[in-house]
């Protein structure tokens, strides 16, 4: 199977990954700080614990659910990105190049999904699952840093690629 990207397309579908990938590690790592202000606002008592809210702009409530719905963003960011990724990268190769970017991108949507099921049992109060869902996003965090590095190499190789072509 052979399918082309219309010519005038092709800068558009080919940076659209790189650019969806630095914004999806933005929201990873404010994911991640309203994930540090969750736990630090749980812990606290009384006084400590309003100080917290009112410097944090809100209420537990407030900043659990602005957590919920950047994880939940950065989940769909994570998987369409590696979807999209892999897509165009077949489109325009007609395979995909198995090396440390696609292996670590994979690795993070499944790390990022990992985290995400653990969501329900957090909301039981399981201490576990939050040790848990904080470990493994501090390593997805960590491997999606090191992949944005080797995006960046792939991303100049195809800049490069386009001068020589203009």
């Amino acid at each position: 199977m052979n399918i082309e990207i219309p010519t005038f397309l092709k800068p558009l579908v080919t940076f659209a990954h790189p650019l969806l990938m630095f914004l999806t590690l933005a929201l990873a790592l404010y994911a991640g700080y309203l994930g540090l202000q969750v736990r630090k606002i749980r812990t606290a008592k009384g006084d400590e614990k309003k100080t917290l809210q009112e410097e944090a702009g809100g209420t537990l409530k407030a900043i659990k659910d602005k957590h919920y719905i950047s994880g939940s963003l950065l989940l769909v960011g994570l998987v369409m990105g590696s979807i999209g990724g892999m897509a165009v990268t077949f489109i325009n190769n007609n395979k995909l190049f198995v090396g440390p970017h696609l292996i670590a991108g994979l690795g993070v949507a499944g790390l990022a999904a990992l985290s995400a099921s653990l969501a329900p049992l957090m909301q039981q109060g399981k201490d576990w699952a939050r040790y848990t869902h904080i470990s493994i996003n501090t390593l997805l965090v960590g491997i999606f840093a090191w992949q944005a590095v080797t995006g960046f190499e792939i991303v100049q190789k195809l800049l490069s690629q386009l001068a020589k072509a203009a």
